[in-house]
């Protein structure tokens, strides 16, 4: 991932308040269309110029070619708040992000996320690095929103389940584990979508914590077919499970494993 400044320019009289609207209006197309990753981006204020930093998956993220049709309109936007295109300079790498899969077309991908990632949750089957969301065709309406907003959504409830502190922690932890969930049908549905337009075996990870043992854990079936899915060693060093027919993932309960 690299770390970039955006510095956006007045070229008219207009207002603050149109201004943080349009610059604000073309952070989130960005972000829906996964040129950058999270969902803070302060904005400082210096005379007729205003200048934020975001983090990107790739130096050229925020090129011209990557934007949807979102991000033109907020472009256009901008223009009409008096404020010009920004203009962008890339800081250099974030030490601290994961970095970004290889340009080619990979073999099979994982829709994958976990709270403490900001990364793309698509993810290269083969290396398991995380790949842009631009890279592909809109997911639906014209970007990626659906998968940023289910991304989003999967972090809350596994940020819940992880800090276990109250009571939604239980249903937190069935959205994530559970093929009857609104968050399992919705990544599903957006995972079958994602194999459709990109022509690749997309899998869904289905999170698991809990159950009774080991030797119980081992011997778990797959939870859509109920056929066999046990893998002889584990993928990634965390995929202990893979269903080809049904496209899923998942791991031996992390309750078990040392």
């Amino acid at each position: 991932m690299f770390v970039c400044e955006m510095q956006f320019e007045c070229f008219e009289n207009t207002t603050i308040t149109a201004v943080e609207k349009s610059i604000n209006g073309l952070m989130e197309a960005l972000r829906f269309n996964g040129q950058v990753l999270g969902r803070e981006f302060p904005l400082a204020m210096d005379d007729a110029s205003f200048s934020l930093r975001c983090v990107c998956p790739e130096e050229d993220s925020l090129h011209p070619r990557n934007h949807s049709d979102f991000v033109r309109f907020s472009l256009a936007k901008l223009s009409e708040a008096g404020v010009l295109t920004p203009k962008i300079r890339v800081l250099g790498q974030d030490l601290n992000s994961e970095q970004t899969a290889p340009d080619e077309q990979p073999s099979w991908q994982i829709l994958y996320t976990t709270y403490v990632h900001t990364c793309s949750p698509l993810r290269s089957g083969d290396s398991f690095m995380p790949i842009p969301l631009y890279r592909n065709p809109p997911t639906l309406n014209g970007d990626h929103k659906s998968i940023v907003k289910w991304q989003t959504e999967w972090q809350a409830c596994d940020e819940l389940q992880m800090a276990g502190g109250c009571k939604a922690e239980f249903a937190a932890l069935r959205e994530l584990t559970s093929i009857d969930s609104d968050i399992y049908r919705r990544g599903w549905d957006l995972r079958g979508r994602i194999e459709y337009i990109t022509k690749i075996p997309t899998y869904y990870y289905l999170y698991r914590v809990g159950g009774e043992s080991l030797q119980q854990e081992q011997q778990r079936k797959c939870p859509k077919c109920g056929g066999e899915w046990r893998l002889d060693e584990p993928l990634h060093d965390m995929f202990h499970f893979k269903c080809d027919q049904c496209r899923l993932l998942s791991n031996i309960s992390w309750d078990h494993l040392k």
